[in-house]
């Protein structure tokens, strides 16, 4: 399976913001998180879910060389396509690996391309 997300990845870590709900403090996603997670519907309402364990390998395009955290993004992304129904869990049992993801530069066409694919797992 095959999905391209247009815009620029977010990570959920940079820029939270800190509230008080019935006296806790709770650490909330950035406001660009929350528009890209938003954003995000956009291309991921027609896809099927992903029911087996698979590998999700994620092409990172960034319009600036300035220096991500991949495995930030990876946690974004995994809960973002876990929220929309894409994979069950991100957990180690579905989520079993992340090979070949990797950020790289396209500074007209920011996007993150996600390529899921099947593993067989050995009892």
């Amino acid at each position: 399976m095959e999905i391209t997300i247009f815009g620029e990845p977010r990570t959920k870590k940079n820029h939270g913001q800190m509230i008080t709900k019935n006296g806790r403090k709770i650490m909330l996603p950035s406001k660009q998180y929350q528009q890209y997670k938003k954003d995000c519907g956009e291309y991921l309402k027609d896809v099927e879910p992903f029911l087996d364990p698979c590998n999700v390998k994620c092409l990172f395009y960034m319009s600036t060389h300035r220096i991500v955290d991949l495995v930030n993004l990876e946690q974004a992304i995994l809960d973002i396509l876990k929220d929309y129904g894409i994979i069950v869990d991100d957990n180690s049992r579905i989520v079993v690996s992340m090979d070949g993801s990797r950020v790289l530069y396209d500074k007209d066409n920011p996007r993150t391309e996600i390529t899921i694919t099947r593993m067989v797992m050995d009892e």
